[in-house]
């Protein structure tokens, strides 16, 4: 995927790219932000290496795919994504998984910039959807994507088993 010039987005002084191996510290870094920001800082356990192993596999396909935003040379966001599939289209998406971008940068269009460049991603590829969940106490960020043009899917509601369901659910 190239490198998305800041001037194709509206954003002055930032670079939207792919990451690179050498900015899984930084990605730990972000995605330990956001599980502050989002009340759950406890919950944030991956390390470099299960991410390194997730996004720059030695072998086999990626499980997921990160971009971020650099100002100065420095990483102030990202946007953490995987490939989803339509049952109904016949055809791949992107999940967001994770989008972020470091308070004392917000409001310069950052936030956008990532999400233009998922959506060019999507249509350059022939893809038919970019989707996120979103906390529904997070009104700062609802009110970001709704702007973005994006509509809440109120009919669907999220599930999830982990921790020892999942260990149960399994049979072990």
């Amino acid at each position: 995927m190239p490198e998305c010039a800041v001037e194709d987005v509206g954003v002055s002084d930032f670079v939207i790219r792919d990451a690179t191996e050498t900015d899984v510290p930084d990605l730990i870094r972000l995605v330990r932000e956001l599980a502050a920001y989002e009340k759950e800082p406890d919950s944030a356990t991956a390390t470099p290496e299960l991410f390194r192993e997730a996004l720059f596999p030695a072998s086999g396909d990626r499980t997921a795919y990160a971009l971020v935003a650099e100002r100065d040379g420095t990483i102030v966001g990202t946007a953490l994504w995987f490939r989803s599939f339509s049952t109904w289209t016949g055809r791949a998406g992107i999940w967001l998984e994770d989008l972020f971008v470091e308070p004392e940068q917000r409001g310069h269009g950052l936030g956008k910039a990532l999400l233009v460049r998922l959506a060019q991603i999507c249509v350059e590829r022939g893809w038919t959807r970019l989707e996120w969940a979103v906390l529904d106490w997070n009104a700062p960020s609802i009110e970001f994507y709704r702007a973005q043009g994006a509509r809440e899917l109120e009919e669907w509601k999220t599930y999830r088993v982990d921790g020892t369901a999942l260990t149960r659910l399994a049979g072990a």
